[in-house]
C-alpha cells in the first residue's frame, strides 16, 4: 500500500518540480520586461495624466484571464475527476456547456461594448472611464478570492461537485432520464466557464475605454494561451498539476495589479473632479517617473492612502480566510480534492 501512494505521489512531485524552472524563467522575462521599459522611458511622471502604458496593461490583462482560466480548469477537473468507464459518456455534456458558457462570453462582451459606448454618448469619457474602474477594482477583489475564499473558491468547487454527485447518484437509480442527465451535466460545464468569463468581461471594460481594444485583445490572447496549456496538461495529458500553488502564485500578481488598479482608478477619479488632489511635495522627487508608469504610485495623497487601504485589505483577508479554513473540516476536503483530483 506504501509503494502504491508513493507511486501516485512521485509523479506529481516531479511534475511540480519540472514546472519551478519555467516559472522562474517566465518570472525572469516579466522582470527583465519591466527594467527595460523603466529605463528606455521617461515615464508618465504628471499623475494629472492618464497612463498610457499598453505594456503593463497587456500584462495585468493577461494575468487576470488566466487566473481566471486557472479556476475554470480547477473547477472542470474536479467535477470530471472519476468519470471513468460507463460514466466516460458524461463528459460530453460538460464540454458542450463549457464550450457554450465561451460562446455566451463572446456575446456577453459584444452586449457590453455597445452598452457602455452608447453610455459614453450621454456622459463624459472621464467619468465613464472612472465609474467602469471603480467596477473593475470591485471585480478583482472578488477575483482574488481572498475574503471571500471559503465561498467563492472552496465552496464554488463543491457545490459543483455535490451536483454532479447528486445527478450521477439519480441516473444510476434510474429517477431522471438521460436527457436530464445531459442537461444537468452541461449546465455544471456552462456555469463553470461563464461565471469567469463573465467577471472578465465587466474587468476589461475599463481598459478598453481607456487604451482600445488592441490592447485587451493582447492581453486575453497571453491569457488564454497559458490557460490552454493547463487545459491541455489536465485533460489531455493528464497531468496532476499543483494547482493551489499556481493559484497562490497568480493571486499574488494579482495583488500587484489590483495596486495598480486602484492607484489609477484614483487618478481617473481625480480628473473627473470626483475626489481632490493633494500633492505631496517633498515625494514628488523621491518617486521615479516609471513608478508611476508602471505601478500607478503618485506623488498624492489620496492615491497613496488608496493604495496602502488596498494591501492592508489583502493582506488582512487573506490572513482571516486561512486561520477560518484552517478549523473548518468542509474548507480542508475541499483544499484535499483541490490537490489530489486529477482526469483520469
Amino acid at each position: 500500500m506504501r509503494n502504491a501512494t508513493l507511486t501516485t505521489i512521485l509523479p506529481e512531485e516531479r511534475h511540480g518540480s519540472a514546472l519551478r524552472p519555467i516559472l522562474f524563467v517566465s518570472g525572469l522575462l516579466v522582470a527583465g520586461v519591466i527594467i527595460w521599459q523603466a529605463i528606455a522611458t521617461s515615464g508618465n511622471s504628471n499623475p494629472f495624466l492618464p497612463s498610457t502604458n499598453s505594456t503593463a496593461a497587456v500584462l495585468d490583462i493577461g494575468v487576470l484571464v488566466f487566473r481566471e482560466g486557472l479556476e475554470c480548469v480547477l473547477v472542470l477537473a474536479a467535477i470530471t475527476a472519476g468519470m471513468t468507464g460507463r460514466r466516460r459518456s458524461s463528459r460530453h455534456p460538460i464540454v458542450i456547456g463549457a464550450e457554450t458558457g465561451f460562446i455566451a462570453t463572446l456575446a456577453t462582451w459584444i452586449v457590453a461594448v455597445h452598452v457602455m459606448d452608447d453610455i459614453g454618448q450621454s456622459i463624459s469619457a472621464l467619468a465613464l472611464q472612472a465609474a467602469t474602474g471603480f467596477l473593475a477594482v470591485i471585480v478583482l477583489l472578488v477575483v482574488m478570492n481572498w475574503f471571500f475564499h471559503k465561498v467563492y473558491w472552496a465552496g464554488w468547487i463543491s457545490l459543483h461537485n455535490r451536483r454532479r454527485r447528486d445527478l450521477v447518484e439519480l441516473a444510476d437509480s434510474q429517477q431522471i432520464s438521460r436527457l436530464s442527465l445531459f442537461w444537468g451535466m452541461a449546465m455544471l460545464g456552462f456555469t463553470s466557464l461563464y461565471r469567469e468569463g463573465f467577471e472578465v468581461v465587466l474587468f476589461l471594460q475599463s481598459y478598453r475605454l481607456r487604451l482600445g481594444d488592441e490592447i485587451v485583445l493582447w492581453g486575453v490572447c497571453i491569457g488564454i494561451f497559458l490557460s490552454g496549456i493547463v487545459a491541455v496538461l489536465t485533460f489531455v495529458a493528464h497531468r496532476r498539476l499543483p494547482y493551489r500553488k499556481m493559484l497562490i502564485l497568480t493571486g499574488i500578481l494579482l495583488g500587484i495589479v489590483l495596486t495598480v488598479m486602484v492607484g489609477e482608478q484614483t487618478q481617473e477619479m481625480q480628473l473627473a473632479h470626483w475626489i481632490t488632489t493633494t500633492r505631496i511635495p517633498s515625494l514628488e522627487n523621491l518617486i521615479p517617473a516609471w513608478m508611476g508608469l508602471w505601478f500607478s504610485v503618485f506623488p498624492t495623497v489620496e492615491s497613496l492612502l488608496a493604495q496602502a487601504a488596498a494591501v492592508l485589505l489583502v493582506l488582512g483577508s487573506y490572513i482571516a480566510a486561512n486561520r477560518a479554513s484552517r478549523h473548518d473540516p468542509s474548507a480542508a476536503e475541499v483544499r484535499s480534492e483541490t490537490e489530489e483530483n486529477s482526469i483520469a
